[in-house]
């Protein structure tokens, strides 16, 4: 009787030192993701199975043009009245989201080798990519950051010098539904695309 007491109280131990191991190892998850220094701990690069895309892809994905890459790390789509959004929104002053159904968060590293000087801003406003859904989605505009030149926190003027690159993050609108997902890189003459989520 008394073995089977040990038994079953050296049991009771081993579980107990288990999910406090397994505790900890949470914790340094967590951690970990938040810092985003150890590469090997798995951490949420998006929610777009939960709008029904499924990805053929997995992030980060790069497509490159001209020498110059456009590589999307994380990608979060949200309602433009949830909590969430309306944090970002006010953080950074982001204009023209009234009327959106969507906010899109993204997180983004560009780089230039393309020998050239590539930039959008006043010298040069045309859109470098763009996001499709089955209808395009719109870059909003961070009020707060519009005269600081590559933010990295919310992207709006840059400028990138051969060789350069920026990781920061960019919002955009959306409105329509969610058919499909790709990208679209267009540097001077030259564009590709790549599905994330193919039609």
């Amino acid at each position: 009787m008394k073995r089977l007491i040990l038994k079953v109280t050296a049991v009771a131990l081993l579980i107990s030192q288990l999910l406090t191991i397994g505790g900890g190892i949470q914790d340094k998850t967590v951690s970990a993701a938040a810092g985003s220094t150890i590469q090997s701990v798995p951490v949420m690069t998006d929610n777009l199975l939960k709008y029904g895309l499924e990805k053929d892809i997995q992030l980060p994905a790069t497509v490159t043009a001209n020498g110059f890459s456009y590589t999307l790390e994380k990608i979060m789509i949200y309602e433009t009245k949830s909590a969430t959004a309306q944090s970002l929104i006010k953080l950074y002053d982001y204009l023209g989201t009234e009327k959106s159904k969507y906010f899109i968060w993204t997180k983004i590293t560009i780089k230039n080798e393309s020998g050239n000087i590539v930039q959008q801003n006043v010298k040069d406003l045309s859109d470098k990519w763009r996001f499709d859904f089955g209808e395009d989605a719109w870059s909003a505009m961070p009020d707060k950051m519009v005269k600081e030149k590559n933010s990295t926190k919310a992207l709006w003027d840059w400028v990138l010098l051969p060789g350069k690159q920026l990781t920061t993050y960019q919002a955009f609108t959306y409105n329509g539904d969610f058919d499909f997902f790709s990208i679209r890189l267009i540097i001077k003459n030259a564009s590709n695309k790549l599905y994330i989520v193919k039609k």
